[in-house]
């Protein structure tokens, strides 16, 4: 049996900071897992120095599931996004490793291929609608089948999703929070607007998706997907906060625009009442943040008896670890949706190689034994953990609300 002889904490900050574990066998043979949280990566990395890996050292690197049983319940204190994000490093450092003493992909312990590849989303974005139309087109001749749509607010000084960089966003900002201004009445008026402008310049072979980012109330969000209707989104994305499942009962009432969610959740509890009754089209819960590939399988399997597909959250912090093991899995799964696919800087690329490559609107996870990604530790050791915080939400009259 490969034995755990060691696993360690690797913080770096190439661009934004990420959390890694890597586990090593006493054949040689390693696994990497990515263990970001954004703005909380210090919790993570306790989590797992003090109290993960000095129950893993001795153990049989084989043994994924009983490892998971042994983190999940072993701990008492269940689930929430510490834990199942540090139960998720472990679990993809397991599989890589699996992978690798097996010489085959990850894909392929999963059952092998079910498709050529993963479609991705990119993300176009502008202060204006007229420069957000511009890079759905950059996306649409670079090959993408599908564009997230996100423009600036008239009368807002700053707009989720928008950067000052066409392809790199990061918005864990400041050190400490950045108090940002939001408006519902001055967003509702302009997103159908930029809708409009996307089909007449797009066409309509390309999916368009948009993201609220949990900004409405449950009534709201069936105004908006009702008026965006003529424009046969592809989904709107996290439309009110998800604690309140049932919310998504009322928006169904009203609107036939599909209603995508998830990225915050940490198990499949999160997400049961929302399979369960038809309430979402595409779950989108992460093996980063969801207890690594062998939970996410779960949700997935769950998902695909209720004709919900997955449309897992893909942005830039998640370090290239897990993007290569949700292209695994989702290259595997019968329900696959979509994968959100964000950029990483060339310096994040280059302390993190990997094996997955983009192709005719899709993502393939390569053919590398295990998860295809390694890490630079001597060049992950030039970019120091930086604090940065994700920002907060005020309304106008300065009542805290949802970012």
């Amino acid at each position: 049996m490969p034995k755990i002889v060691s696993a360690r904490v690797i913080l770096t900050s190439p661009g934004r900071n990420f959390t890694t574990l890597k586990i090593e066998c006493d054949d040689g043979t390693t696994g990497v897992g990515d263990a970001t949280l954004n703005g909380r990566e210090l919790a993570v990395a306790a989590y797992l120095s003090e109290h993960v890996v000095p129950c893993l050292i001795g153990r049989d690197a084989h043994r994924i599931e009983d490892m998971w049983q042994f983190l999940y319940k072993g701990a008492y204190w269940r689930r929430g996004p510490v834990t199942m994000t540090a139960i998720a490093a472990v679990d993809m450092a397991l599989w890589d490793i699996k992978g690798k003493l097996a010489g085959l992909p990850v894909y392929q312990l999963l059952g092998g291929a079910a498709r050529e590849g993963c479609m991705v989303y990119g993300h176009a974005n502008g202060t204006t609608i007229e420069d957000t139309i511009e890079a759905a087109l950059d996306y649409q001749r670079q090959g993408y089948k599908a564009i997230r749509l996100q423009c600036g607010v008239p009368g807002m000084a700053s707009t989720y999703g928008v950067s000052k960089d066409r392809y790199f966003y990061e918005p864990a900002d400041n050190d400490l929070p950045t108090e940002n201004v939001w408006s519902t009445a001055k967003y509702m008026r302009v997103v159908p607007e930029l809708f409009a402008a996307a089909r007449e310049a797009l066409g309509w072979d390309v999916h368009l998706l948009h993201d609220i980012h949990h900004r409405l109330t449950p009534i709201e969000a069936a105004r908006l997907g009702k008026d965006l209707e003529p424009y046969r989104p592809f989904w709107i994305e996290d439309a009110t906060p998800a604690e309140d499942q049932e919310a998504f009962r009322l928006i169904r009432q009203h609107t036939t625009t599909p209603l995508a969610v998830g990225e915050i959740f940490s198990s499949v509890w999160d997400c049961k009442h929302l399979i369960e009754n038809r309430l979402i089209d595409y779950i989108r819960a992460t093996v980063l943040h969801a207890g690594g590939i062998t939970h996410m399988r779960q949700i997935a399997s769950l998902a695909d008896l209720h004709q919900v597909r997955t449309g897992c959250h893909g942005a830039t912090d998640l370090s290239p670890v897990t993007m290569a093991a949700a292209l695994h899995l989702g290259l595997a799964i019968p329900n696959f949706g979509i994968q959100e696919y964000m950029r990483h800087t060339a310096e994040t690329d280059a302390v993190f190689p990997h094996a997955w490559r983009f192709a005719d609107g899709m993502l393939h996870p390569g053919d590398a034994p295990g998860l295809g990604v390694e890490i630079d530790e001597t060049l992950a050791g030039t970019f120091p953990y930086a604090r940065a915080y994700l920002p907060v939400n005020r309304l106008e009259d300065g009542t805290m609300w949802s970012w």
